[in-house]
């Protein structure tokens, strides 16, 4: 995964982009202190996204209509390979606030 950031803009916002992986790698989200980080990623359809686990305590990461839900055990780590295009929002269905997006391009 190559990640961009910086451009402050007024000192508010800041930007920062997440590029599909170059390789066979997967794409990395860390979970740590009930957060997944980065919260947005974007993949090309047939990579894999990986989910890394860094709290003491279990969470998912759930589609919101529930195309997939990923279990991932406290740290532990979970994986899933995305193969349709598309923008899909998650959640953790144990702690609810916790939301992300994977931006899927078509190869």
């Amino acid at each position: 995964m190559r990640k961009i950031s910086g451009a402050t803009f007024a000192g508010i916002f800041q930007l920062a982009l997440t590029f599909p992986s170059q390789g066979g790698e997967p794409v990395r989200v860390k979970i740590t202190n009930l957060a997944f980080l980065p919260a947005e990623i974007t993949v090309q359809a047939g990579e894999t996204v990986e989910w890394v686990n860094e709290d003491f305590i279990d969470h998912t990461a759930t589609e919101t209509s529930e195309e997939w839900d990923v279990p991932i055990p406290a740290e532990k780590s979970a994986e899933l390979k995305l193969t349709r295009a598309g923008t899909f929002s998650y959640y953790c269905r144990i702690h609810p606030g916790m939301k992300g997006t994977v931006h899927v391009i078509a190869k």
